[in-house]
């Protein structure tokens, strides 16, 4: 009733009511918002179009997050697509739940998404190893690779995408609804899966920057199963590499640093790697999927990385 209210009454005294009915009393300070989720068709954008006008009038340096469906693509998101970037939406929020092998497909995806254009909020995403909405969906290294894999197009293309979020977050081991989830729970304990390490390296290594990782001139996405995004973090003054090696036997590759007059001669390297693509966290081995860190040697701008089968690698390396 309050967003319905919300959207053709008086805005200031409505969010009052919602702030009142959250028990806070002072002001959120939002900067963004979102307007349906999973919503598609006609009806949606014709009543996105009121709530649009109602948030912007009273609140115009409001972002708002506009559904594009179920789907990352097909008829739905394709109508959804048109229709947003007709009215300049702020954000799109793209969903995906696919095999893992759309994921690897999908690591150049928006590549070629204009710069100047509407933004988008990968707002939901995991891969499935069986299938969407399947009991036999595990979280294990195959799925967490592929992930990391998208994730480094998604941290290639910064200036496009804005935001990204995994979903679910938790599961209760007796009592969970969906599967894959990042957090497993009991009444005891809890362990991350191997993609909540994918995550995790991620948040903990995503720099102030994007720079260029290239071969032979172009952006590396999956050549020789090889996957790259880099950055640096201008308040650490490190160059971050990250690799993806998503096939079945080991690469080694050499990593050519430029950008700097020199660099450290000690480069910090942070593996996510292990034996099987089906091996799985549990309860009982709780960090049998986890990253392990260790030091690899600099020669001037050079380092030889091995990267093993299934694997994630994340460099540090830094600046003088």
């Amino acid at each position: 009733l309050d967003l319905i209210e919300f959207a053709n009454g008086d805005v200031s005294t409505q969010w009052g009511k919602v702030r009142a009915h959250m028990g806070h009393s002072a002001t959120f300070n939002l900067k963004m918002m979102g307007v349906g989720n999973e919503n598609w068709g006609p009806q949606y954008v014709e009543r996105l179009k009121i709530f649009s006008k109602a948030i912007k009038a009273r609140y115009p340096d409001f972002k708002l997050v506009n559904s594009s469906g179920t789907d990352p693509n097909g008829e739905r998101f394709d109508y959804l697509n048109s229709e947003l970037r007709k009215m300049n939406a702020d954000i799109i929020d793209e969903h995906y739940y696919r095999r893992p092998e759309w994921f690897l497909a999908n690591a150049a995806r928006y590549d070629n998404y204009p710069r100047n254009a509407s933004k988008i909020f990968a707002g939901e995403y995991a891969a499935q190893s069986d299938h969407t909405v399947s009991i036999e969906n595990k979280n294990n290294t195959e799925t967490a690779i592929a992930e990391a894999a998208f994730m480094t197009g998604l941290e290639r293309n910064a200036a496009v995408v804005n935001m990204a979020s995994y979903a679910p977050l938790f599961a209760h081991i007796d009592g969970w609804q969906w599967t894959p989830d990042l957090i497993w729970v009991n009444n005891l304990q809890s362990y991350g899966t191997p993609n909540y390490y994918v995550q995790k390296l991620f948040s903990t290594n995503k720099g102030t920057n994007v720079v260029p990782a290239l071969m032979d001139g172009k952006s590396i996405s999956g050549q020789d199963s090889i996957y790259v995004s880099a950055v640096i973090d201008k308040n650490t003054g490190d160059v971050i590499v990250k690799l993806v090696n998503a096939c079945d036997n080991p690469v080694s590759k050499i990593i050519e640093l430029s950008g700097a007059k020199k660099f450290s001669e000690t480069a910090t390297l942070t593996l996510l790697k292990s034996n099987a693509a089906g091996d799985v966290n549990s309860f009982v081995h709780p960090d049998a999927v986890s990253p392990v860190t260790s030091a690899t040697p600099v020669k001037g701008n050079k380092i030889a990385a091995v990267l093993p089968a299934n694997s994630f690698s994340v460099y540090r390396v830094g600046m003088k």
